[in-house]
């Protein structure tokens, strides 16, 4: 067989492919499983050894010029196609550039810059404490002695070591140690609030393992509950960006506050929603609890090392995740903590509206 020749025709039909389809046909005509190039190499199989020796070399060499001829006229395609491409395609500089995907801010984040926003302006600072918390700060001090309910392994979660006292360690239940460690660390008087996560044992529609709290002490001469009551109000107000917000006072009790009061607030439903304003006695109305208060117990007082005949205050605490559920519509605590994107993306804020008194602190994205 003259693989000269058969070459030569391969070549130049190669040469003259105009696209690369008929490239690719070319290229199953020849080295394909059932190409010419490729039934010359299973003849091979067939041949002597002398005849292989002699003939083998030959084929190789045809597969190898051909192959080398395909690969070199897609390479010239493709070199063309890039050189069209960049001759009719630009690019507009003066074009704003894409824009990137952005994180937001998290509801509860953003509820908590606005509680600090507000209460900065009242004079607060914001205080921190650890979220792993000993017994005694979490519950001796704050006036609950070991036999109270609070202390049971139900309630809370505790851990297996004890502290260098001896005394039991727990995920903090609440912000109150903050308060503590406060009077005993900065004296009296005393202006701040304590933001920050809490744990409890509790899970069902209404309650999550682990939510936010934020509560606030005010310790100094001659307190009573009358600045209790405008402090809520004026914090109330600013938050909820409302001035008839009315608030009701309910006698209850807490360990750490005596005398203790629940706040409530009047509120309406509007397009199947809560809206707090007005009073709860009014028309269409009702009364919701958000806050709980009173006048700091003598005895968490002593605790703080201070001294209880000189020194009288105030506390309140409340959640955070409510806060944001009440002036933001949201209606499932659960969709909190799922971290659906989604969700985020509806009710996420967004980093550069900086909560501020003066240019709004619900400021959405």
């Amino acid at each position: 067989m003259d693989y000269a020749a058969t070459g030569q025709d391969a070549l130049a039909r190669i040469a003259q492919a105009q696209d690369l389809d008929t490239l690719e046909a070319l290229r199953v005509e020849f080295l394909g499983k059932q190409g010419s190039v490729s039934g010359l190499l299973k003849t091979l199989g067939k041949m002597t050894p002398d005849e292989r020796q002699v003939e083998g070399p030959k084929i190789h060499a045809l597969r190898e010029s051909v192959t080398e001829a395909l690969a070199a006229r897609k390479a010239a395609f493709e070199s063309a196609a890039l050189e069209a491409r960049l001759a009719s395609e630009t690019i507009d500089l003066s074009l704003p550039a894409p824009e990137t995907p952005r994180g937001s801010v998290h509801p509860v984040s953003q509820v908590m810059d606005e509680l600090a926003e507000i209460f900065a302006d009242m004079g607060f600072a914001v205080a921190t404490g650890p979220e792993i918390e000993d017994d005694w700060h979490n519950f001796t001090a704050l006036n609950m002695p070991e036999s109270h309910p609070a202390r049971a392994m139900h309630d809370t979660f505790y851990f297996p070591d004890r502290d260098a006292k001896g005394r039991e360690m727990l995920l903090r239940t609440h912000t109150s140690p903050v308060q503590i460690r406060s009077m005993i660390s900065e004296g009296a008087p005393l202006r701040v609030i304590a933001p920050g996560r809490v744990y409890r044992s509790d899970s069902d529609a209404t309650h999550t393992p682990m939510f936010h709290q934020i509560e606030g002490l005010v310790i100094d001469k001659g307190i009573h509950l009358g600045h209790l009551k405008w402090t809520l109000e004026t914090f109330l107000k600013a938050f909820f960006e409302r001035e008839d917000i009315v608030l009701r006072l309910r006698p209850s009790y807490f360990p750490f506050t005596e005398p203790s009061v629940e706040v409530d607030v009047g509120y309406a439903y509007e397009g199947g929603r809560r809206v707090v304003g007005g009073s709860g006695d009014a028309p269409g109305h009702a009364w919701m609890e958000v806050l709980g208060s009173g006048m700091v117990n003598r005895r968490v007082i002593e605790f703080g090392g201070l001294d209880p005949d000189e020194w009288q205050g105030f506390a309140f605490g409340t959640g955070v995740d409510r806060l944001a559920m009440l002036k933001y519509g949201m209606d499932d605590l659960r969709a909190f903590f799922d971290g659906d994107v989604r969700w985020l993306s509806h009710y996420g804020f967004s980093a550069h509206d900086v909560p501020t008194l003066s240019g709004g602190v619900g400021t959405a994205a």
